[in-house]
């Protein structure tokens, strides 16, 4: 019999959890400002979810800047994890391809920081069993493209800085982004205004009056979407129309979009061929649909996560691939525990 498993996929901004059955939960969490509430925040995320018999963990919130090190930010993620869990066994999924105890885990800090993209491209990665491939998760802060063959990942690199510097990593995201990294010299360099309004003023995301999670802490609304970009021109509504800022919004996403096109394009070079088939997911799966589309390949195919399993899944996508490799895991009787 299977073993229900709950993974938790730890960000910067975001709490995402997803279980075996297919529940899952983004909980917004600004680490980086209140790191002592994390335990707290864990615990009341996962009253929301369905008992399991085992925590899958899996993270990238140890770069917040709240930590001095990358050390020091597994170890306190870690330690939250298993306060929250309370007497649940926690397993911890590494850049070496497998899991460890939180124990190992926090010893070996270095595989086990930023390997959520791992986790993903290998389950994702039984979606394209046979020749070349890409997963590409677009999320609120980054993008992840990793290369697969035959099933399996292959990418050039394993840590934050080796994926940033062979492109399998792109800083660039649907919600958190700074306009400001993308209009460069054209436009003032503050962070007056995010990649969400740029969304928001293109229709791919629907308003929440209750969201202030925005660069000046006012509704997530197209008509402050619209005063945020505006700013991003040192103007304002009154003397920047709605159009002009829509405007300016899909030059935005134009950019953002030959960006990562760029990067895609990067990865797809240093496979064997080019790849047949791309696994998307993410919160920002529309702009990853896009970038398929855009690919000089004509014969490459999509597979959609949201289609497959749902919008919800696929906006925490890590999180249930970390529960379902932990479920593989100890049905196949390798778990220490």
């Amino acid at each position: 019999m299977h073993r229900s498993v709950l993974g938790l996929d730890i960000g910067g901004a975001n709490l995402k959890a997803a279980h075996t059955s297919g529940s899952a939960c983004l909980h917004p969490f600004e680490l980086w400002k209140t790191p002592s509430n994390l335990p707290e925040a864990l615990l009341d995320l996962l009253k929301t979810m369905p008992k399991s018999d085992l925590l899958a963990v899996t993270m990238t919130g140890e770069l917040c800047d709240c930590f001095e090190s990358k050390r020091q930010g597994v170890q306190a993620i870690l330690e939250a994890a298993k306060l929250a869990a309370e007497s649940t066994p926690v397993l911890v999924w590494t850049t070496t391809g497998c899991f460890k105890n939180a124990e190992d885990a926090q010893a070996d800090y270095m595989k086990t920081a930023a390997a959520n993209w791992l986790a993903l491209a290998t389950w994702a990665g039984r979606f394209v069993p046979s020749g070349t491939g890409l997963v590409i998760d677009v999320g609120s802060t980054t993008t992840d493209i990793v290369p697969l063959l035959n099933g399996r990942p292959v990418p050039r690199g394993l840590t934050d800085p080796e994926r940033l510097h062979c492109r399998e990593l792109v800083y660039a995201g649907v919600r958190r982004t700074p306009v400001c990294a993308l209009l460069g010299g054209e436009g003032a360099a503050e962070f007056f205004a995010t990649t969400q309004d740029v969304y928001l003023l293109l229709g791919e995301m629907p308003p929440d009056p209750n969201d202030r999670r925005t660069a000046d802490g006012r509704p997530a609304t197209v008509e402050a979407a619209h005063a945020r970009m505006a700013r991003m021109i040192c103007a304002e509504k009154e003397t920047c129309s709605l159009e002009g800022a829509t405007g300016l919004a899909r030059e935005v996403y134009t950019r953002q979009l030959a960006l990562l096109q760029s990067a895609v394009a990067q990865v797809s070079a240093d496979l064997s061929s080019p790849p047949r088939t791309a696994v998307i997911s993410g919160s920002g799966e529309f702009l990853a649909r896009r970038l398929v589309a855009g690919s000089a390949s004509d014969r490459i195919s999509t597979i959609s996560l949201a289609e497959k399993l749902g919008p919800g899944i696929s906006s925490v996508a890590c999180a249930y691939a970390v529960a379902m490799l932990a479920q593989e895991f100890v049905t196949c009787k390798q778990c220490p525990m």
